[in-house]
């Protein structure tokens, strides 16, 4: 008898708080801050790179965590775990904070030049 396909997840919000903040736990990891910080030093904040670079490591630390939570193991349970908290975002501020905090860890603002003129006038 054939198997039935896995079924998505589904998590209260309470759950989400809880897997969301052992996801953030986990990139605190000596072992994961430092495959992180490998691969941005590897990008040179170079957006291209940092895409083929540090999100698959991202991912991989992430998978980590959410396979835990019944989300399968590939890059498609981290994008259903991110719905999920995109979802609940709306209606639980601390839901929201984490996933900014989240955000932060996987791509830290890029420097940009200041407006107005780092060329003074002649």
């Amino acid at each position: 008898m054939a198997s039935a396909p896995a079924q998505q997840p589904t998590l209260t919000v309470e759950q989400t708080r809880v897997v969301l903040s052992e996801v953030i736990q986990a990139f605190s990891a000596p072992e994961n801050t430092a495959r992180m910080d490998e691969a941005r030093e590897s990008a040179c904040n170079d957006m291209g790179k940092m895409l083929q670079l540090v999100l698959p490591v991202a991912t991989q630390i992430q998978q980590e965590v959410i396979k835990a939570y019944g989300f399968n193991n590939e890059g498609e349970g981290v994008l259903k775990f991110a719905r999920l908290v995109k979802m609940y975002e709306t209606q639980d501020p601390e839901i929201a904070a984490m996933s900014v905090k989240l955000k932060s860890l996987l791509l830290p603002p890029l420097s940009t030049p200041p407006i107005g003129g780092a060329i003074p006038a002649s």
